[in-house]
């Protein structure tokens, strides 16, 4: 028992277990109608207005996380940094449990990917 908390206690303070800052949909919903994503991606965030933009919903809410994280990051860094000016101006004022929220909700939808076999 002492050691199963000493390891709990230890995995919590090195951010192993972040049960603490769980992502919310209900905020990532918010977030999502705030910063009008919907006006490229489409309703549901299934349907872009133009292909070049992705289809969202359903995705990874981790590679959605890494994603926008990537874009508010920016090119300044060549390894984990994405560029492009209308993400980048997007992301900028969210903090990073916003964004975990943004991907929770995101990975919540609907989605209409194809699995191949």
């Amino acid at each position: 028992m002492k050691f199963a908390l000493v390891t709990a206690v230890l995995f919590t303070s090195i951010g192993l277990v972040n049960v603490a800052n769980a992502a919310s949909i209900s905020k990532g919903q918010a977030l999502v109608e705030k910063a009008n994503c919907a006006s490229c991606h489409g309703a549901g965030l299934n349907a872009p207005i133009l292909p070049v933009y992705p289809k969202l919903a359903g995705q990874y809410s981790d590679y959605i996380y890494y994603t926008l994280k990537a874009y508010k990051v920016g090119n300044g860094n060549a390894k984990y940094g994405r560029n492009n000016a209308i993400m980048g101006s997007q992301v900028q004022s969210f903090s990073d449990n916003d964004l975990q929220d943004i991907a929770a909700y995101i990975a919540s939808l609907p989605g209409n990917f194809v699995i191949k076999k």
